[in-house]
Parts: structure tokens; C-alpha cells; sequence
């Protein structure tokens, strides 16, 4: 079967589409999806400031509901663009939440015990995967989004492993299922942690270790006290900065494809900038409002790509997964919940 004859609706990272150069007419061309994505997202926005409803699950939400859009072939170049490019811009971006000192400050026992923890999700979401005959790929994919931040790194293990090893509608399913058991969490593990009777410290490394998104990990923990937000934010913060790392062991370990193809070796260049990003404001003191609009220009560009993620989705594929599909998200997540719990009581 040719390149051409696949359903575009099925290409997210551009892997089936055979386009060259000549066919490209510049800016115009994505005009059309971007600004759909774009005013979608806005639209996610304003309902999550209003209504107190998770940013990122509003987004794929809405993306969703203007799936019919995705029939008209001139939004595909533009909402191709907001799903992969705008999604590692986001990425790069994520660097400005975290600094080396942050992470340093959690003492070596708690670092060693996050990096095995996320190994040991992402393990379990690959056998998780194989079990219920949905495939290693798809099982890291939704460990991997469990074990790290959620969305974002749903979408940065996705575009590692790319359109062949996880379908568009296997990624919708992951972010649709991240989004709700990452919401229970954080309205359920605050009480869990006040009901086992942990103390501030302990209740904020639970948090920050065991929730999903980065937003509702912080807000969970500031939700307890505020010295167990501000622990729950550098743990969480030192999640995200396993990101690379993560890929590099999934790029790394991955089975390959019949041909004999692996996933590239090789850093994503916006792995590599998140790491700059990292490193740089770990010894450069930025302004304050430099690290406010580089986090919100983070968690918009994520935002949009989530929402262009949610438009672009093949809906009958969507729906053809069944049960089996949440699996390995709600078995990962409660691997994650016995680890972090776990870690909170021997190392805070």
C-alpha cells in the first residue's frame, strides 16, 4: 500500500504524508487549521478560568466536538502544524518551570527514587499493553504520559514513537483518559493523604509524585497547606525534567518494526532545547515576568496542540478501542499512587 492511499485523518506526525516542497504555497496554507485550533483553545480557556475546569481536558474536549472539521483537507496542513510543532515549541518552553537546583534540593534518595519510579510505571503501562493486546508501544505511551506530566509527555512520547507504532485515536484515548484520572486524583489523594495522617512534607511529595498534570499537582498541594504545595511543586517539577531522559530510554528500548526500523537514537531537538532551557535559568536569574510568560506560553502552545490533537482524531477508531484501551492509564496510575505513597512515608 502507498504513502498516499492511508486515510489523512490518521496522520498526525506527518509520517504518511508524502509531500514535497512544490505543493507548499507558504504561510497561507495553515492559515485555515491554525486559526481553528487556535480559536478552539481560546474558547478551552476561557471555560477553564471561568468554570474552574481542567485547561488541558476542556481543550481535547472542545477538539472533539469540531472533530467534523477534520473532513476539510485545508485545515490538515495548519492543524498538523499545531499538533507537532507548536507541541515542541510548548515543550522547549516547559524548561522554564524547573531548575537544577530545585531538583538537587530534594537530596540524591529522592531523586534515585523518582528516576526508578518512572522506569517502573512505564514498565508496568508496557506490560500493561501487552496483556490486553494493545501493543508494548501504546502500553509506554500511556505510562510513560502517567509516570512524567501527563498531556505533555503523552504528546512528546507520541511524537518520539511516532504515527506507525501509536495510532491518532490511541493517543486521543491516552489523552482522554490522563485528563480524567489525573482530575480524580486530585480531588481524591489530598484526602487520602489527611485520612492516613501525613504530615506537610509527606503529603506534598505524595502529591507532586503520584499526580499526573503538572497544574493539578500544584494544586492539590497547595490545597493542603502551603508548605506541602511548595514541596508538591518541586517534585513535580522534578518529574518533568526526567522528560528527556524518559525519551532517550524509549527511543532506546523500543521494539522494532517488521522492517527493522527502530526510533531514532537521537535527542528531538526539542528535548534538547528543554534541556538548554533548563540549564540555562538554573544559573541565570530570570525576571520574574520572563518565567510567567514562559510558563504560560508553555502551557498555551500544549494546550492548542491538545485541542488540534482532539480535531484531527479519527472518531470511529476512537471508539473501536473499548474498555481495554483505559487500561494501562488506570493501572499505571495506581502503580503510581502505591510508589508515590510509598516514597512520601520512607523519604519526606
Amino acid at each position: 500500500m502507498s504513502k498516499t492511499s492511508y486515510p489523512l485523518a490518521a496522520d498526525l506526525y506527518g509520517d504518511l504524508l508524502d509531500e514535497t516542497p512544490a505543493k507548499r504555497s507558504g504561510f497561507a496554507e495553515y492559515l485555515p487549521g491554525l486559526t481553528l485550533a487556535l480559536v478552539a483553545a481560546l474558547a478551552a480557556s476561557w471555560i477553564a478560568e471561568h468554570y474552574g475546569a481542567p485547561r488541558m481536558l476542556m481543550g481535547l474536549l472542545i477538539g472533539l466536538a469540531l472533530n467534523f472539521a477534520n473532513g476539510d483537507k485545508r485545515l490538515h496542513p495548519g492543524l498538523g502544524f499545531s499538533a507537532t510543532t507548536l507541541l515542541r515549541w510548548g515543550i522547549v518552553f516547559a524548561g522554564v518551570q524547573v531548575t537544577l537546583g530545585q531538583i538537587a534540593g530534594l537530596g540524591w534518595q529522592s531523586f534515585v527514587w523518582i528516576a526508578a519510579m518512572i522506569a517502573l510505571v512505564i514498565a508496568v503501562g508496557a506490560g500493561l499493553g501487552r496483556a490486553f493486546r494493545l501493543g508494548t508501544p501504546f502500553g509506554i505511551l500511556a505510562g510513560g504520559a502517567v509516570a512524567i506530566c501527563g498531556a505533555s509527555a503523552a504528546l512528546a512520547v507520541a511524537s518520539l514513537l511516532g504515527e506507525k507504532r501509536v495510532s491518532q485515536a490511541q493517543l486521543t484515548l491516552v489523552l482522554v483518559t490522563i485528563a480524567a484520572a489525573s482530575a480524580a486524583a486530585m480531588t481524591l489523594y489530598p484526602a487520602l493523604a489527611y485520612f492516613i495522617g501525613l504530615s506537610d512534607q509527606q503529603a506534598g511529595w505524595f502529591l507532586g509524585s503520584a499526580i499526573h498534570d503538572v497544574a493539578q499537582a500544584m494544586g492539590a498541594g497547595y490545597s493542603v497547606s502551603e508548605a506541602s504545595g511548595q514541596t508538591a511543586t518541586i517534585v513535580k517539577l522534578s518529574r518533568v525534567a526526567m522528560l528527556a531522559p524518559a525519551l532517550v530510554a524509549i527511543a532506546l528500548l523500543v521494539p522494532g518494526e517488521a522492517g527493522g526500523n527502530r526510533p531514532r537514537i537521537a535527542l528531538p531537538w526539542f528535548v534538547c532545547g528543554f534541556l538548554a532551557v533548563v540549564a540555562f535559568q538554573s544559573f541565570v536569574a530570570l525576571p520574574d515576568l520572563v518565567l510567567k510568560v514562559g510558563q504560560q506560553a508553555a502551557q498555551f502552545l500544549l494546550l492548542i496542540a491538545v485541542t488540534a490533537t482532539g480535531i484531527r482524531s479519527p472518531m470511529a477508531m476512537l471508539l473501536n478501542q473499548g474498555w481495554r484501551g483505559a487500561m494501562p492509564v488506570i493501572g499505571t496510575t495506581l502503580a503510581a499512587m502505591v510508589l508515590g505513597l510509598a516514597g512520601a512515608m520512607l523519604l519526606a
